[in-house]
């Protein structure tokens, strides 16, 4: 008898759907603003967290969960990130996720679901991985780290064995159905965290290993101490210079650093033009060893025609915060004889701010002539060059 190999297609690998869990109050934290819209040097809470999920390609989509109060914060928070929907938060964490698992479209019963908190912004990738690796071959998994400390009870004194203790983390993971039928058979009773859920159905809960560096940051300490290990890097500096010409053809106004500036004539070029945006890109780029702005946008493709150039630095700015870099300062220098600058240089510098979440104190915008030589002199158009200090992991 002759074997012949099956005909039959293996079956695809599951799916995988990212829910983050962002309503909370965060008053633990004290502060004007809930704690995952908290700046961790230049980026919240929440879009840091979220970013550590969108380059991973296992990963079908990604989701937060939000109080609906806080609308201008997480669109503050999220902006320029792909995510496929903002849910409505209930008035727990077991409600929010609830509520979430219910609005995910064209999910099977055995996609995968992880759930992660916001408030947990630095998760390592290969952990991320490494959890849904453990997950094709288990219902339910998470990550933990095993317990060093000694514990003590504060009632009675009493202590601990540490021995096989291990403090679980997020992401969480589990099978969709296996989940959401924890949820469903719940009842009235709360739990702290998704695993109570599903160990309650008597279903096992694999611990994955992680990094302690994947702590939840509840205090004012915590983020000192998430401060501290985004400072462990190696600074790097990069340069950028453009040059656009005013169009006689084209009335004002000219964009400038994000913004619209009274002029008599518009600038020509690649997208809207903006001299000041361009130079920053190209010089984030150039910190990060990245290419230019043509690379990631070429002036070919029709789509970048009039985009706001505001689109070009953000993809600056979250390429650096993909590796796990942060922006230290960025530096513009506008040189041309017309728009005068200097009305216009602090709400050009909120503006960059703005785009790029940096503080404030972290820009700056500075004009300059050429005393009236060259084009730039004679009014023809204008020319920027920028610098960037950005800091990132060492290699």
């Amino acid at each position: 008898m002759t074997l012949t190999p099956s005909s039959k297609t293996p079956s695809p690998a599951p799916a995988v759907h990212v829910l983050i869990a962002a309503a909370g109050s965060g008053t633990r934290m004290g502060g004007d603003i809930p704690k995952q819209y908290m700046p961790l040097h230049g980026q919240s809470l929440l879009r840091r967290s979220v970013q550590a999920f969108l380059t991973l390609e296992r990963i079908a989509s990604v989701s937060v969960i939000a109080d609906p109060e806080h609308t201008k914060w997480y669109h503050d928070a999220l902006s320029g990130l792909a995510i496929d929907r903002v849910i409505k938060g209930g008035n727990s964490r077991k409600s929010s996720v609830f509520n979430g698992l219910k609005r995910l479209p064209h999910v099977k019963d055995d996609d995968l679901i992880l759930i992660h908190d916001a408030a947990r912004p630095l998760v390592e990738k290969t952990d991320i991985l490494n959890l849904i690796e453990a997950l094709e071959h288990c219902e339910a998994a998470s990550l933990a780290v095993p317990i060093s400390d000694t514990l003590r009870r504060e009632d009675t004194g009493a202590y601990t064995e540490r021995t096989g203790l291990w403090a679980l983390q997020t992401p969480q993971g589990f099978r969709y159905e296996t989940l959401l039928r924890a949820h469903e058979k719940s009842g009235a009773q709360d739990y702290t965290d998704d695993t109570g859920l599903v160990s309650a159905l008597g279903i096992p809960v694999k611990l994955v290993q992680g990094h302690k560096r994947n702590f939840k940051i509840t205090t004012q300490d915590d983020m000192e101490i998430a401060k501290a290990l985004l400072n462990d890097g190696e600074t790097r500096t990069g340069s950028g210079f453009d040059v656009h010409a005013f169009d006689p053809n084209a009335p004002g106004p000219v964009r400038l650093c994000g913004l619209d500036i009274p002029h008599e004539h518009s600038l020509s070029g690649h997208s809207d033009a903006d001299v000041g945006l361009h130079a920053l890109t190209d010089a984030l780029l150039g910190a990060l060893g990245a290419g230019d702005i043509g690379q990631h946008f070429p002036p070919s493709d029709p789509a970048n025609k009039g985009l706001d150039s505001a689109i070009f630095l953000r993809k600056a700015v979250d390429l650096i915060a993909d590796c796990g870099g942060r922006i230290i300062n960025l530096d513009v220098t506008l040189i041309c004889e017309a728009p005068k600058i200097g009305p216009h240089r602090e709400s050009m510098r909120s503006r960059i701010a703005e785009i790029t979440g940096l503080r404030k104190s972290r820009v700056s915008v500075k004009a300059t002539t050429t005393e009236r030589l060259g084009f730039t002199g004679r009014g023809e158009g204008i020319a920027a060059q920028a610098l960037a200090t950005i800091m990132v992991p060492y290699e």
